[in-house]
């Protein structure tokens, strides 16, 4: 196990054992571990982003610290974070961290997860330029989770 899932795994074990919400001083976690902080800053922003279900604050300085959030949220509120968080552009991991954490917290079904994550794919997309992929991949992931909050407010 690398350093960054060690990182991962104490916070998320901190986490549960806070009820959700942790405030912690990236320079201690760092010395917890022997790392440089900028190893908490990247495991923090690759692990502990809105699209894998969390938001995370931060206050610099001496007494700066991050607070991190578990956001636990119906299903509407869930899949209407997802649409927010997606922009204007978003690449294909992004996509699949958006989609596991949508499916973890049961706004997706596995099934709806599997036919998403297949139009959004690179070769679902492959007829479209390059350069334009990012743009249509949002686009389609945005119109189908939008369909899916349809879908629940009809059934």
């Amino acid at each position: 196990m690398g350093i960054s899932d060690m990182i991962t795994e104490f916070i998320k074990r901190a986490l549960n054992d806070s009820d959700g919400v942790l405030e912690l001083q990236r320079s201690e976690l760092a010395e917890h571990f022997g790392c440089v902080p900028s190893q908490i800053n990247y495991v923090i922003a690759t692990r502990f982003s809105p699209e894998h279900g969390y938001i995370v604050e931060s206050r610099r300085g001496g007494g700066g610290y991050i607070r991190i959030k578990r956001v636990n949220a119906g299903r509407l509120t869930l899949l209407m974070h997802a649409i927010n968080s997606i922009g204007d552009e978003i690449d294909s991991a992004s996509c699949a961290a958006i989609l596991s954490n949508l499916e973890n917290s049961n706004a997706l079904s596995p099934e709806q997860v599997v036919v998403i994550a297949a139009a959004l794919s690179n070769r679902s997309l492959s007829a479209v330029p390059a350069e334009l992929r990012s743009k249509v991949r949002a686009s389609i992931f945005k119109q189908t989770l939008i369909v899916c909050i349809n879908d629940m407010n009809e059934n």
